[in-house]
């Protein structure tokens, strides 16, 4: 038996079809899949997930992330990334869990456990791959299967939850978390340049103003931003901008030329190039080949 078969056969027995669920535990997710996906946009809210079985590639910016049930994947930011099963079949799906981090937790126990002190100021990647070590891989397993005991939940789901979070902070990863914690640290001042142009991304959004949101000069604030996110400001609202259209064309069958203004877009042939420059095809054709494999 591997280390990740208890969370996998966890998982299993509470998502028995494919699927994207929220659970009964507030801020606990579970996926499921049955056969690779194609790459589909998607923003990671912080967010730390769990491979219980199969494999999963993440695309930020030029950066390409695999991860497996060796493996974590930890978003510090809101990042607007690229993501596909890459493994996994009938006999042995894709098994996930997703699990939300407060930034609040994070900050009290870098508190009431801090690390030696380190000279680097700079910002680290908005996403970080980790090596799930066995403590925190049990106690992944444990908050999955609380599920099989809701009376239990309430109670002991928060602990587990904070257990999960520390074993995060003292992992060799936890060093961009700390900076998530503390308000003061170039990831922080990022996040809320990040946030801010996720509220307004459909707007012209002058990078002065979320340089100011952050509190950094417009140099440095280009230099920060590409080191969490890997996409220059205004290509990071491009890539909001693109996903949100894409979106809207695929969930609510808006045509593109719509779609691209409703996003910000005042010109449709500019729409068109940067989404082909994106996902490989025009608005049109890509929307409706994603409608077919969607079919089947």
């Amino acid at each position: 038996m591997t280390q990740s078969e208890p969370l996998a056969r966890a998982i299993a027995r509470h998502l028995p079809a494919d699927g994207t669920v929220a659970t009964a535990i507030p801020g606990v997710t579970l996926i499921r899949a049955s056969t690779p996906t194609l790459p589909m946009p998607v923003v990671y809210e912080p967010t730390v997930c769990f491979v219980a079985q199969g494999r999963k590639r993440a695309l930020l910016g030029t950066a390409v992330y695999d991860y497996e049930p060796a493996h974590h994947l930890i978003a510090s930011v809101g990042l607007p990334v690229v993501g596909a099963v890459t493994a996994a079949s009938r006999e042995a799906p894709y098994l996930s869990l997703q699990l939300d981090l407060d930034p609040r937790e994070l900050a009290e126990l870098a508190l009431d456990h801090p690390a030696p002190a380190r000279g680097d100021a700079a910002a680290p990647p908005g996403l970080t791959l980790g090596t799930t070590a066995p403590a925190l891989l049990d106690a992944a397993t444990r908050l999955v299967a609380l599920l099989d005991t809701p009376a239990d939940a309430a109670a002991l789901a928060p602990l587990i939850r904070r257990e999960i979070h520390y074993r995060l902070l003292a992992a060799p990863e936890g060093a961009a978390l700390r900076q998530l914690a503390r308000a003061d640290t170039r990831l922080s001042q990022i996040g809320r340049a990040v946030r801010w142009i996720r509220d307004h991304y459909r707007e012209r959004c002058p990078v002065d103003e979320a340089a100011a949101v952050a509190t950094l000069s417009r140099s440095a604030f280009h230099h920060h931003f590409k080191a969490v996110t890997g996409l220059s400001p205004l290509a990071f609202r491009t890539r909001l901008r693109l996903q949100e259209a894409r979106r809207l064309m695929l969930s609510e069958a808006i045509e593109a030329a719509s779609a691209g203004y409703r996003v910000g877009y005042e010109s449709p042939s500019q729409f068109s190039r940067d989404y082909a420059r994106l996902f490989g095809a025009p608005p049109a054709a890509d929307a409706g080949r994603l409608r077919a494999a969607a079919a089947g």
